[in-house]
């Protein structure tokens, strides 16, 4: 990595072993800018491809001037540097400094703005890193974020230079057909030699790791789209002939996107033209080029025949994710490499909403915090624990982390809990009014949101520097002479690399209280504050100790804490017994809460039965049927709820060193045992009234259906042994399906 850092600046610190290490304190403007980027790529078999590269340069700083240090990288794609150009003047080899990673030329022979072309010719063919432009199979391709620009052409390859590109790309017109880049096809035309060209215009100023180029056999999806002014876009989706038909629920989903950032967010496209490549070729996962998406095709391509319903909404997630980033990472896009959770946090954020809107909303919340709670709190709580916005960094490859994107997301989701919908909405339109076409940092996304609002977001920075998964101890106490509920709210934080003491998080802790007679929310009046007609508080956690009273509260309830999982923390309260749990596993009119208090009942009788207990499992029991049955919820969310955690989540509950696999399992089947043996009956009538499709069923109710008939057959064929009728329906559903879900 040390060879891929700009040494002419203070940004690099070299360590032990010559690493170099990076630090956020140590960033500084760009001397010189550029304003336009007009490239021409010559692409060639068998021998090297031809860049030049024509930049129109701009001095950003006064007084003295400084030198002109472009990033470049030799070796993987075995990069030569043919010529130098300043203005109308060839430069010789004693004007200028290069090496295997730089090229300098002394502020001396610069004025104030300057065109530079430079000529390189490099094998993409080589460029097994596969960062740059790179060869694979029949087919040319770029993957320019983080660095991969410099592995091209000489460049100021940073996020905050940002600039208008026109490119050019030249190949064989039998073996190439198609020349995708960045905007628009302006011209075309053939050339000698079976040669044929293609020029496209991008006006909108982007960073160069947001170029993108793609060069091959193609065949074409097409379709348009026409945004909310009256522009008619042109939508196309590019994969390997003989995909076009299994690329239709990517285009029905980008459409989608264009319509759902238009009506949440009032972001309309820009272009006339939105490419898609969806091909093996592509060696990384999806990248959200400007105007020029380009996935590897497993995330794209999908049928009934081949793919299930979680591989469709993961279709639809990840198409909207990539668009989504046209303003949140393009139009605004960070300042540096450390403030990447400013764009991938805010878009995670933005595809997570856009999936509850397409599907259910409840169960999508459910999957991400399960997906938080496996993957990203084991990183907070282990060796590698950062912010979602790093200090420093020695590889910025390595930062690509769940902590970064879905914590993050987290983060973006608890100001929005702070602040309201219509508020979030204020803070997104002033953002962008003022950061178009600027990179810039999480402080000024978060400044928007403070302005829009009027609201204090001051402590609440210390989630972007802070990592770690803070703690809330809490304790509940009732009084029923005084119709009040007092909360105590204790929050910790674990010491992680580089922060032994944490101060305190401000935490937006989401409070409901259902009555234990009615079964119905209750207003939250909190002391001191005026009457409400809600039946959820945000309380703002921002001391190390908190005392919250409720007062009005005129039955005693149960209290529903983190509704909608609104904070990413781990929760302790022993006041809720599991009996409360029960109820609220019942009751609770929030879905996550809900279906939370339903996992920590099943753990708890689970962890008693590992270990010799015989709880009494009734009370499960009356949950998971009044689950079961309630037709008032979404199917997609019953099925979730009515699942058990797994043995290897009861595994990592346990002391280190006494979880036995034999006694989980058997743990496991007992109860799952005892649970379809009291329901039976109301299984297999939730099983026969979801087998067939219902008319006219939406996709997200169709896809509900299916994980309800799917989840209850699997408890039904658990019991196989005593219930004859379980494989013969599993047979039958099997010779019958239509899908592959």
């Amino acid at each position: 990595f040390a060879s891929r850092c700009d040494r002419t600046t203070p940004m690099a610190q070299r360590g032990p072993n010559n690493v170099v290490e990076i630090f956020r304190k140590d960033y500084k403007p760009l001397p010189w800018k550029v304003q336009h980027i007009d490239l021409t790529v010559e692409l060639e078999d068998g021998q090297k491809t031809t860049v030049t590269c024509k930049a129109s340069y701009k001095r950003q700083t006064t007084g003295e001037a400084v030198d002109l240090s472009l990033n470049g990288e030799t070796k993987p794609a075995e990069m030569d540097l043919l010529s130098v150009k300043l203005g109308s003047k060839v430069l010789s080899s004693l004007d200028y400094l290069v090496t295997d990673s730089i090229l300098r030329i002394p502020a001396k022979i610069l004025p104030e703005s300057f065109d530079l072309q430079i000529v390189t010719k490099l094998n993409p063919a080589a460029n097994t890193a596969l960062s740059g432009l790179y060869k694979s199979d029949e087919m040319f391709c770029t993957q320019m974020e983080a660095e991969g620009f410099r592995n091209m052409t000489y460049f100021l390859d940073r996020p905050d230079n940002m600039s208008t590109y026109t490119t050019t790309i030249i190949a064989n017109k039998k073996k190439y057909p198609i020349l995708l880049s960045n905007g628009n096809d302006v011209d075309s035309g053939d050339l000698e030699g079976g040669k044929h060209f293609v020029k496209w215009e991008d006006p909108w100023p982007k960073p160069c790791y947001l170029f993108a180029l793609v060069a091959g056999d193609l065949a074409c999806l097409k379709d348009k789209y026409v945004t909310m002014s009256g522009k008619e876009v042109i939508l196309q989706i590019w994969v390997e002939h003989g995909n076009e038909s299994r690329a239709q629920y990517a285009m029905t989903s980008l459409k989608d996107a264009f319509k759902w950032d238009e009506q949440k967010f009032g972001r309309e496209y820009d272009l006339t033209q939105f490419n898609v490549v969806a091909v093996s070729n592509f060696n990384m996962g999806a990248m959200e080029n400007k105007s020029l998406n380009i996935f590897n095709d497993r995330y794209v391509l999908a049928d009934p025949a081949s793919a299930t319903d979680t591989d469709f909404a993961n279709v639809q997630a990840v198409i909207g994710h990539e668009y989504f980033h046209n303003w949140t990472g393009n139009r605004v896009t960070c300042r540096d490499w450390f403030q990447l959770t400013l764009k991938e946090g805010l878009t995670v954020y933005r595809e997570q909403e856009f999936s509850a809107d397409m599907m259910c909303r409840s169960l999508k919340r459910i999957e991400d915090v399960i997906r938080l709670r496996t993957s990203q709190f084991p990183q907070d709580s282990g060796p590698m624990a950062h912010p979602i916005r790093p200090e420093s960094y020695i590889s910025m490859d390595n930062f690509y982390t769940v902590t970064v994107y879905e914590k993050g997301a987290e983060v973006i989701r608890m100001i929005a809990t702070i602040v309201g919908t219509e508020g979030f909405r204020r803070g997104m339109d002033l953002y962008f009014s003022r950061h178009d076409g600027q990179a810039v940092t999480c402080e000024d996304f978060v400044q928007s949101m403070e302005d829009a609002n009027s609201v204090d977001l001051t402590q609440f920075k210390r989630w972007y520097y802070q990592g770690g998964t803070p703690t809330l101890d809490i304790k509940v106490a009732y009084s029923k002479q005084e119709q009040k509920l007092t909360l105590t709210v204790k929050q910790s934080c674990l010491p992680t690399p580089g922060q032994p003491e944490k101060e305190p998080f401000d935490i937006p802790l989401a409070v409901g209280l259902i009555g234990q007679n009615s079964k119905r929310e209750q207003l939250v009046n909190l002391k001191g504050e005026p009457k409400t007609s809600h039946t959820t508080k945000v309380l703002r956690v921002t001391d190390a100790e908190q005392v919250f009273t409720f007062v009005d509260v005129f039955e005693p309830p149960v209290i529903s804490l983190l509704r909608n999982f609104s904070a990413p923390v781990k929760l302790r309260c022993q006041d809720i017994t599991q009996t409360e749990l029960q109820f609220l596993n019942q009751y609770d009119t929030d879905p996550f809460s809900r279906w939370d208090a339903g996992q920590e009942l099943a753990k708890q009788l689970l962890l008693e039965m590992i270990t010799g207990g015989t709880p009494e499992l009734g009370g499960l029991i009356d949950a998971f049927r009044a689950t079961l049955i309630d037709s008032s919820l979404d199917n997609g969310f019953k099925a979730l709820a009515l699942g058990f955690p797994s043995e290897v989540f009861l595994a990592d509950c346990m002391p280190e060193g006494t979880a036995d696999p034999d006694k989980i399992h058997a743990a496991h089947t007992a109860l799952i045992a005892a649970v379809v043996d009291a329901t039976r009956e109301d299984l297999w009538r939730v099983y026969k009234a979801s087998y067939g499709p219902k008319p006219n069923e939406s996709t997200a109710e169709g896809a509900g259906r299916r994980a309800i008939k799917n989840r209850v057959l699997h408890y039904i064929c658990k019991r196989a042994d005593v219930d004859t009728e379980a494989l013969k329906a599993a047979v039958h559903q099997f010779n019958n399906s239509d899908n592959m879900t």
